[in-house]
């Protein structure tokens, strides 16, 4: 983990700019490591299309989840105790968010431009990025990717090219959560999607009181997983340890 410079560019507070909660902060800047770590330590992220100006946001609620209120669904335990996958942690960040940029089945455009791609790549090479990724063999099938700070988990994207292996994902994700004691995970913007999986949403004004002491703690230590490799079956019994 490196020791970013500080940026050239400063947030303002969300609340003071945007008493109403709509949701749009700021606008410009870069997005360079230095800016991306300012802006999530400022309860911050980017969110716009290519193309466009750079827009930072901080909704009202906000969508967070659990780790320790997590529960996977029957189906995924079934499906997980079936399937073959193994399992890493910060093994190929870059191939999972450029998978995470691919056009989905609902939709031929994607937020996740080549400079989101570069700056989120940059972030990870600095210490301050993770990812999750689900393997068939040899070949990457799903997994997800966000920022880390502190004790701060901020999830962005996820993929998957097969059922449930983005689930699966997740699934070690909160089992790490667990682990580690995190007091949440961020998930942004509230979506059906991230609430079936057993998200929840928080004010905006109670995630940026807990933000500030979150980031201030040590680090998520990543490096403990990411030389491991789980098959589905491992997965299954690690989490019922964690009961």
């Amino acid at each position: 983990m490196h020791t970013l410079p500080a940026s050239q560019f400063i947030f303002p507070d969300p609340i003071e700019v945007d008493p109403e909660g709509e949701g749009l902060i700021c606008v410009g800047a870069d997005l360079s490591p230095s800016t991306l770590y300012a802006a999530y330590t400022h309860g911050l992220f980017p969110w716009f299309s290519e193309g466009d100006p750079i827009c930072w946001w901080s909704p009202e609620p906000r969508c967070v989840i659990i780790p320790q209120h997590y529960q996977p669904s029957k189906s995924l335990i079934r499906n997980m105790k079936k399937m073959d996958y193994r399992i890493t942690i910060n093994h190929a960040f870059a191939q999972v968010i450029r998978n995470c940029a691919l056009p989905r089945s609902y939709a031929n455009e994607t937020w996740i431009s080549e400079e989101i791609i570069q700056g989120y790549c940059q972030l990870f090479a600095a210490g301050y990025g993770y990812s999750v990724e689900v393997w068939e063999q040899d070949l990457l099938v799903g997994g997800l990717y966000g920022v880390s700070i502190g004790k701060g988990c901020f999830g962005e994207s996820m993929f998957s090219h097969r059922t449930d292996v983005s689930k699966m994902a997740f699934y070690s994700l909160m089992l790490l959560g667990q682990e580690q004691e995190l007091p949440w995970i961020d998930c942004q913007l509230v979506n059906d999607h991230l609430i079936s999986l057993g998200a929840c949403t928080i004010s905006r004004q109670d995630y940026l009181k807990s933000l500030q002491d979150v980031v201030k703690q040590p680090a998520i230590n990543w490096k403990k997983y990411q030389d491991s490799v789980f098959s589905s079956k491992t997965i299954v019994q690690y989490a019922r340890l964690l009961e």
